[in-house]
């Protein structure tokens, strides 16, 4: 898990070789509880547009 450096506020992870993900957090809805925004999910690709 890491910031992806050319998109200010967007994160990724990876798994299994080849598997990513992006995502970024949005406003709290539940408090104390932090609202994830998913992106992006699938290979290396989905980094060209976080």
């Amino acid at each position: 898990m890491k910031a992806v450096r050319s998109t200010p506020g967007v994160f990724e992870l990876t798994w299994d070789g080849d598997g990513r993900a992006t995502w970024s957090y949005g406003p709290e809805t539940v408090r104390g509880a932090p609202h994830i925004i998913w992106r992006r999910i699938g290979t290396h690709a989905v980094l060209a547009d976080p």
